[in-house]
């Protein structure tokens, strides 16, 4: 479902778009690698490299993973660094949290939990009796899924539920004479208003945890990379909460202010719903073994946490805790548990099946890694001093409210045109230097370019989850250009806003 379906047009600028980069990429490289600057041989090399693999990932003449595999070769072939200093990061443990996620997130999505929960909240009495009610539902199962389960697949597994709901309610208004006989269910406003808060609340819910979307492990592992700052789960959770509920609650003004459904009262959904939910039955025993090893994940990771308020941050216990409960095994712990949960014991069957886990988001991981590998490069090299002293010299940028605006401004504009994981993986590296030059922390202007990664809300090719909700037909795009684009500027807005205020609060780095 997450494969979009262009229109001509569309395929044509595509096409141009990947040839482009098919020849700009090397040409670039290579101009770049020859011509004097200056800079000290392998910076200039390494730049050089970046240039390329940059332009690949913007152009996709390749996958975007194999664009930064690209880099990686091309990096050990010109004796930049060795390979063993170059390959070890892919020993980091954002790594290991990435598969362990990714392999509990891929349960979910086989064993149906989504469609459960999203059953279970539009069965509370009134909900489904509203328009209104229903749409900020489904934004709210949305956003609470996709802060453990990627964007893409909380979207997948809630779409269907959605449209079944939109042809009860197009039913309900041809029955009533709102619409025509002849009227086409996809082309009405609350169809867009419910499909759009699909894709951008899970964008929203993306960013409450550390493990919500690709650009946040990808951000913070590069902020951990660069300035030996750690944080934690909880820290990354309670420091995004609050701007995730100002944009929610922006989100469900700016889509009712834009895509006013035709109606407001509603009968029959919850009739839909109740044979849905009767369809579904009891949970099942994969159902609760995957809570389970859900649970215990979520439980590990936040444990240090709770030692450290009870106990204090310098007691024994939070000590022990914190050196053994590292988020990557945790998450590879709660990950294994679904070999070993059975469904069915006498056929040993167990949970998860290593074919399930196999279609995980690999392409992700390696990115990741690869991004990680060029961020200890810029630093080892001293590339990113470079990059950030030119940049000080001529952007003008003065204050660290500037940089920070700047770097929102910058992830949004990128993630709107490439994916949001790749936009985090270009700009965070050129942020941090560049605050190192200017003599600000890069801790607040990197996290806003990190969490203005997870945006690109204008363009079906901006996030998969809006390529899957432009595909059912029911968001024209007109309707999201512009829902977007008022999304894109007050999102920018709150990041800007609430981001320094909550580092303070929260206390990271200090």
């Amino acid at each position: 479902m997450s494969e979009q379906k262009l229109s001509p047009r569309e395929e044509k600028f595509e096409r141009a778009r990947q040839t482009l980069g098919f020849f700009l990429a090397p040409a670039v490289a290579i101009i770049f690698a020859l011509i004097p600057t200056g800079m000290d041989h392998t910076q200039q090399l390494l730049a050089a490299v970046l240039l390329g693999v940059i332009i690949l990932w913007i152009c996709e003449p390749v996958p975007i993973p194999v664009g930064g595999l690209i880099g990686v070769a091309a990096i050990v072939l010109l004796g930049v660094a060795p390979a063993s200093d170059v390959l070890r990061p892919f020993g980091s443990t954002t790594i290991f949290t990435f598969i362990g996620a990714f392999i509990l997130a891929a349960a979910m999505l086989k064993h149906g939990i989504a469609q459960r929960l999203a059953f279970a909240v539009l069965s509370i009495p009134g909900i489904a009796k509203s328009t209104y009610r229903v749409i900020i539902a489904f934004g709210v199962i949305t956003c609470l899924l996709s802060a453990f389960v990627s964007n893409t697949a909380t979207v997948a597994m809630l779409m269907p539920t959605a449209l079944g709901i939109l042809a009860v309610i197009g039913q309900l208004m041809q029955d009533r004479g709102v619409v025509k006989s002849d009227f086409d269910p996809l082309r009405l406003r609350v169809g867009a208003a419910l499909m759009l808060m699909l894709a951008y609340g899970a964008s929203v819910g993306g960013l409450l945890t550390p493990v919500g979307s690709p650009p946040n492990l990808i951000g913070r592992g590069l902020i951990e990379e660069a300035t030996g700052v750690q944080i934690s789960f909880v820290q990354w959770t309670a420091t995004v909460a609050p701007l995730c509920v100002a944009m929610f609650a922006v989100l469900a003004l700016t889509m009712f202010l834009l895509n006013k459904p035709e109606i407001r009262r509603i009968d029959g959904v919850d009739e839909f719903i109740r044979e849905q939910k009767n369809q579904q039955g009891k949970m099942s025993r994969a159902e609760i073994n995957t809570l389970i090893a859900f649970g215990l994940t979520v439980t590990l990771w936040l444990l240090p946490a709770f030692a450290s308020l009870i106990a204090g941050p310098d007691s024994e216990i939070y000590t022990f805790l914190d050196n053994r409960l590292d988020e990557g095994i945790v998450a590879v712990i709660g990950a294994s548990l679904l070999f070993i949960l059975p469904t069915n014991w006498k056929e040993r069957r167990a949970t998860l099946t290593w074919a399930d886990a196999a279609k995980i988001d690999w392409g992700t991981i390696l990115l990741f890694g690869t991004g990680i590998i060029f961020g200890a490069l810029l630093s080892s090299t001293g590339l990113a001093e470079t990059i950030g002293n030119a940049a000080a010299d001529n952007l003008g940028v003065t204050s660290v409210v500037a940089i920070t605006a700047f770097s929102a401004v910058l992830a949004i504009l990128i993630s709107e045109t490439t994916s949001n994981t790749a936009s985090a993986a270009v700009v965070v590296p050129i942020v941090i230097p560049l605050c190192v030059a200017m003599g600000v922390d890069p801790l607040v202007p990197a996290l806003a370019a990190t969490f203005a990664a997870s945006f690109g809300f204008m363009l079906p090719v901006s996030t998969p989850q809006n390529a899957i909700v432009y595909g059912s037909g029911a968001v024209p795009i007109t309707r999201m250009v512009r829902t977007g684009f008022a999304f894109d500027i007050l999102g920018a807005i709150l990041i800007v806003s609430i981001v320094p205020i909550m580092i303070g609060v929260t206390g990271i780095g200090q």
